[in-house]
């Protein structure tokens, strides 16, 4: 019996002493595994990974290939929004001849107001009392309302007033050719006749991109030889129905707002003649206000033919 009981304490004993040293085991595996994440997870954290260079470059090449092919894409739908965008409008008037005095009037079927007059402004860039180009330009922006600069080329030799001419054009208004130096153009022989306009448009599309489309010639002189240029050129010449700012009488600005309104003159199509003038530019916010009092409007040239 004792022998029994002997045998049985032996093998508890034994199975107690083999399951700590499978427990112990156990820790050691588990603490050799902790310690290899551990030192696995220190070099994922830690240690550089070599990276072809050869790899890169060909994924930036491909990259770089989208990029351009994304920036061409939005470059030609900005390039067809832009065109989209900008359609010419149909010219709408014409300037009649000598014998209607050169007013503007509908194109035949196009169905424009005939209660309309056309704003012409000459002389700037003559000299340098001829200045107020830039302000009158402003003043019309501030009415919605267009005119016709007719402009010389005396001062245009230098970058400065070229300057202001471009600026002048970026505003938007019509820019035509008053000749180059203001010469009565009968006194003059048929090649500096031909001299005082060409130039003047070579000039004129040096600066601003755009060759004129509108000829007036100084004192309202048209030799037949400058009507033939002018005609060369592809340009409309004309003279004017009326204007004032040179007369003794309306050399301030109340008096000439007040006649250029008031002038029996007046009518459908009226081509109206106001100069560079420092009178006339103060004058110039109530011509446009009593004309369209008066129901006139005052009509684009880019809707003269």
């Amino acid at each position: 019996m004792k022998r029994i009981i002997t045998l049985s304490l032996l093998s508890a004993l034994a199975l107690v002493s083999a399951g700590c040293a499978q427990e112990e085991a156990m820790n050691e595996n588990n603490e050799t595994e902790e310690g290899e994440e551990t030192e696995l997870n220190n070099n994922e954290d830690n240690s550089e990974v070599p990276v072809s260079d050869e790899g890169n470059d060909e994924n930036n090449e491909v990259n770089n290939e989208v990029n351009d092919e994304q920036a061409a894409n939005e470059s030609e739908e900005e390039n067809n929004a832009a065109e989209e965008a900008y359609q010419p409008e149909e010219p709408l008037y014409e300037v009649a001849g000598a014998e209607s005095n050169f007013i503007v009037r509908p194109i035949e079927g196009s169905g424009a107001d005939e209660e309309v007059v056309l704003l012409t402004i000459d002389d700037s860039f003559l000299s340098a009392n001829f200045q107020y180009a830039l302000e009158m330009a402003e003043i019309l922006q501030e009415h919605d309302a267009n005119a016709i600069f007719f402009i010389n080329g005396q001062l245009l030799s230098s970058e400065e007033e070229q300057d202001r001419l471009r600026e002048l054009h970026e505003m938007g208004v019509e820019i035509g050719n008053h000749t180059m130096h203001h010469h009565n153009l009968s006194e003059l022989s048929e090649e500096e006749q031909r001299e005082e306009i060409v130039q003047l448009n070579d000039i004129i599309e040096e600066v601003t991109g755009e060759r004129p489309r509108f000829f007036r010639a100084p004192y309202g002189v048209n030799p037949e030889y400058t009507q033939q240029v002018v005609e060369e050129e592809g340009m409309q010449w004309m003279n004017w129905t009326y204007g004032y700012d040179w007369e003794p009488d309306y050399l301030e600005a109340e008096p000439l707002a007040e006649i250029m309104v008031e002038t029996p003159l007046l009518g459908n199509g009226a081509n109206l003649l106001i100069h560079d003038r420092e009178h006339t530019k103060d004058a110039l916010a109530d011509i446009i206000t009593g004309l369209r009092d008066k129901g006139y409007e005052i009509v684009d040239p880019a809707l003269i033919k």
